[in-house]
C-alpha cells in the first residue's frame, strides 16, 4: 500500500488518527511490509458511464467459453436444473433468505432448512443432518474435526482417491492446528486395503474416504469402515449425491459421518459457486456436529413450530466450547437442493443416476475404440472414468477446446506419474451425438499429434 492509494483525509484528521495508534506517518504504518510488496499505485481508471461499464463487462464476458460441450467432472457436474427451482427461489419469501438471526420469526426459512436436512438423511441413510455448510471441501474439514472431538485423537488417515481439491482444503484449514494427516496411496484406482489396515491403530481419530472417488471408481467400503471401528476410529465418507440414486448408501456401509458437495442437486456450475456442502451423521454424535440443526417442537398451545436447536457456534456459547466457527450457511442454495430432491423424488433421482451411468458406459467403450487409447483402471465406475492417452492429457484436452469440447480433466495436475490420464465425466445432459462427436474429435487430435 502507499500514501497515494488512500482517500484523502483532512491533514489534521490524519495526524490525529496516526497519533492515536502510535505512528508518525502512513509509510511508518506499513513499515513492516517489505518495500517490494508495497503497491505504488492502484492504477484505477477514471470513472465511466453506466453504458460504458455495461459495454465493458459484456466484452469481458465474451472471453468466457460458454459454448463448450462439457465432459468435465472432478466433483462439479453439468446436470440439468429444472426451471421450477428458479421460479420458487425467486419468490419474495426466499429471494433474500439469509441466516435467521431471529429464527422463530422465520418459520418458512426454518422449514425449508428442515426439509433439506430430511432429504439429505433419506439420501444418505443417516439419522441426522445439519442445515448445510459452505461446500464439499469445507464439509470434509468439519467432519475431520468432528471425528477428532468425538475420539479425542488427532490423527486422520486420508485415502489418496479423495478429491485432491478437498484434500488441499483440508490441509489449509488445519495448517495451524494440532492435527496429523496421512495420505494412503490407492491400489488400482481404489482404496489400498493392505496399507490402510497396517496404518489403522488406536491413535487414529478417523478415516476419510470417498465413493465414487476422484478417479470415478466405485467401491464397497464396508470392510474398511469396520476396520476403523475396531480401533475406535470414525469413518468419514464423501459422496456424490446423484450417485446415491443407484449406489449402496454410506449409511448402509456403516459410515459415521457423511459429507458431500450439493452442487449436483439443482445448482448450476456458475464458475465455481456459490455451492452448498452437506453433512449427516449418527444421532449419538449430534452434539459434536457443527453448524445449525433445525428441529420441530410444539408451543404451549400444542402448535407445531420449527426452531434452531443445538446451536453450538461461538456466537451462542463460549468460544472454546464451540464446535465450529461457521458463521453462516448456504440457506438459499440448500433450498434449491431441497426443491430439486422434492421435484425428482426417489424414482426421478434413480432415473437421473441411471441415465448418467448409461451415458458414461457408452462413452467409455466408444473412446476405448480409438487407437492408442486405453483404460486407466479396471474398477467399475458411475458417471466418470479415467482413460490413458498416448501423450500428455493436458495437451490433448487443450486441443479439444478448439474443437468445442471441455473434454475432461488432466489427472496429472494432481497425481504424479499420471500425466497421460484424463478424467472424463458424462451426465444426463450429454447426448449420443455429442459423445460420438467427442470420440471423433479425440481420434483426430491423436492421429495428428
Amino acid at each position: 500500500m502507499s500514501r497515494a492509494s488512500y482517500v484523502p483525509f483532512v491533514e489534521s484528521e490524519r495526524q490525529e488518527l496516526l497519533k492515536e495508534i502510535g505512528v508518525n506517518s502512513i509509510d511508518e504504518l506499513f513499515s513492516d511490509v517489505p518495500r517490494e510488496f508495497q503497491v505504488k499505485s492502484l492504477n484505477i481508471p477514471k470513472g465511466k458511464s453506466e453504458i460504458e461499464v455495461e459495454r465493458r463487462i459484456k466484452a469481458l464476458s465474451r472471453q468466457n467459453r460458454t459454448d463448450l460441450i462439457c465432459f468435465l467432472g472432478g466433483g462439479f457436474y453439468d446436470h440439468y436444473t429444472p426451471a421450477a427451482i428458479d421460479a420458487i427461489l425467486s419468490r419474495g419469501e426466499f429471494l433474500t433468505a439469509y441466516t435467521p438471526y431471529q429464527p422463530e420469526v422465520a418459520q418458512g426459512t426454518l422449514q425449508a432448512a428442515f426439509e433439506f436436512q430430511s432429504g439429505i438423511c433419506r439420501l444418505t441413510e443417516m439419522e441426522v443432518a445439519n442445515a448445510s455448510l459452505y461446500d464439499g471441501g469445507t464439509a470434509i474439514y468439519e467432519a475431520a474435526m468432528m471425528a477428532a472431538r468425538v475420539t479425542r485423537r488427532n490423527k486422520i488417515l486420508v485415502d489418496c482417491g479423495v478429491n485432491p481439491i478437498y484434500r488441499k482444503m483440508l490441509e489449509s484449514y488445519t495448517s495451524n492446528l494440532d492435527m496429523q494427516f496421512e495420505c494412503v496411496s490407492t491400489n488400482g484406482g481404489t482404496v489400498n486395503r493392505e496399507k490402510f489396515l497396517k496404518k489403522l491403530d488406536n491413535s487414529v481419530a478417523g478415516i476419510v474416504i470417498q465413493n465414487p472417488n476422484f478417479f470415478g471408481c466405485i467401491d464397497d467400503l464396508t470392510d474398511i469402515i469396520d476396520a476403523a471401528h475396531n480401533v475406535g476410529a470414525l469413518a468419514v465418507m464423501s459422496v456424490y449425491p446423484i450417485s446415491l440414486g443407484i449406489l449402496k448408501t454410506p449409511g448402509a456401509m456403516g459410515a459415521d459421518i457423511v459429507v458431500g458437495e450439493g452442487q449436483s442437486l439443482g445448482l448450476p456450475l456458475s464458475f465455481g459457486g456459490p455451492y452448498v456442502g452437506f453433512m449427516a451423521t449418527r444421532k449419538k454424535y449430534v452434539r459434536k456436529m457443527p453448524g445449525r440443526i433445525v428441529g420441530i417442537t410444539r408451543d404451549d398451545q400444542n402448535r407445531k413450530g420449527f426452531v434452531l436447536t443445538l446451536q453450538a457456534r461461538e456466537q451462542h456459547i463460549r468460544r472454546e466450547k464451540a464446535t465450529s466457527n461457521i458463521c453462516s450457511n448456504e440457506n438459499l442454495c440448500a433450498l434449491a437442493s431441497a426443491i430439486y430432491l422434492s421435484l425428482m423424488g426417489k424414482e426421478g433421482l434413480k432415473e437421473v443416476a441411471e441415465l448418467c451411468a448409461d451415458n458414461a458406459s457408452y462413452a467409455y467403450y466408444k473412446l476405448l475404440e480409438i487407437p492408442n487409447v486405453s483404460r486407466a483402471f479396471k474398477s467399475t465406475f458411475f458417471n466418470e472414468f479415467c482413460i490413458k492417452l498416448p501423450c500428455d492429457a493436458k495437451d490433448i484436452i487443450g486441443e479439444l477446446i478448439d474443437k468445442g469440447f471441455a473434454a475432461g480433466f488432466p489427472v496429472g495436475r494432481y497425481y504424479e506419474g499420471m500425466e497421460n490420464v484424463a478424467l472424463i465425466s458424462v451426465t444426463e445432459m450429454r447426448t449420443k451425438e455429442e459423445i460420438d462427436n467427442l470420440a471423433a474429435a479425440l481420434e483426430s487430435v491423436i492421429r495428428d499429434w
